[in-house]
């Protein structure tokens, strides 16, 4: 069974939550001496065995728990805040079991991903979850490169000392006058939620910013071709190149994504060169 726990206030963990940390056979958790803090601060201790499962050890891990979960044990996964497999340990475990042929359920829990969405004040409708972005610069920049034209809002997580230049790097992909929404500390003491256009977001990220974060983007606005004008694609030929694309392929791409033909992005890349 996977639950979620609380990403800040612990007032927020639900009833279920107790009574499952309190009956499971095993508990597996992301930090031992974080559910220890938690237990504590909910009231309740675990009567089963209590054993670590992280991004080091949950390869190992995993059979002994699914053989534990064929024996008839109730297995509990928890991990450190908000829900399992959301960017925390927990998708190995239950590939496995799903394998295996054993019932997996969830105790449901906050979230986040969803809060920083409610909150941030941008469409909720359709929405993706892209997780936490590549550390090195050159392979963000690919990876923002591939949902600069993405439609629905994204959600990302991100360090708080990373924020500064993720930011800076999507203002550069995605253009800075992108709306956003840093949320940071969720339903903490000093929760804040920062709104506004992306350049503006890395400029005040630029002074650092502390805490649990969680960034909400506005997707690609809809937009007929004729509203890009030779600039704008060569712009954005120029951001998938210095992401590592090669120029055709990224010609191909900026076509692909708008509805153009190739020709048309090749000769307003050729136009800014000549230009330049």
């Amino acid at each position: 069974m996977l639950a979620g726990t609380p990403i800040g206030d612990v007032g927020d963990a639900p009833p279920r939550l107790l009574t499952e940390l309190a009956g499971a056979d095993v508990v597996a958790a992301e930090d031992t001496r974080r559910l220890r803090r938690l237990t504590q601060a909910l009231g309740v201790a675990p009567t089963g065995r209590v054993v670590s499962y992280f991004e080091g050890n949950e390869v190992a891990r995993t059979p002994e728990l699914v053989e534990a979960l064929r024996g008839g044990a109730r297995v509990l996964l928890v991990t450190d805040a908000g829900m399992p497999s959301v960017s925390d340990p927990g998708y190995r475990l239950v590939d496995a079991a799903v394998a295996a042929g054993i019932r997996v359920t969830a105790v449901p829990g906050p979230s986040a991903v969803l809060t920083a969405l409610a909150l941030s004040g941008l469409p909720v409708d359709r929405f993706t979850f892209e997780g936490f972005l590549p550390r090195k610069a050159g392979d963000r920049a690919r990876q923002l490169a591939t949902v600069a034209a993405e439609p629905r809002t994204m959600v990302f997580f991100e360090a708080p000392h990373r924020i500064a230049e993720t930011l800076a790097a999507m203002a550069e992909a995605f253009g800075g006058d992108r709306p956003g929404a840093v949320c940071r500390e969720l339903t903490k003491t000093y929760e804040e939620v920062r709104r506004g256009p992306l350049a503006e977001l890395a400029a005040w990220a630029a002074d650092g910013v502390k805490g649990e974060i969680t960034v909400v983007v506005a997707g690609a606005p809809p937009a007929a071709p004729e509203e890009f004008g030779p600039a704008e694609l060569a712009r954005r030929v120029a951001v998938r190149e210095e992401a590592g694309e090669r120029r055709k392929e990224a010609i191909a791409a900026v076509a692909a994504d708008l509805g153009l033909p190739k020709r048309e992005v090749f000769d307003a890349v050729v136009a800014a060169k000549n230009a330049g």
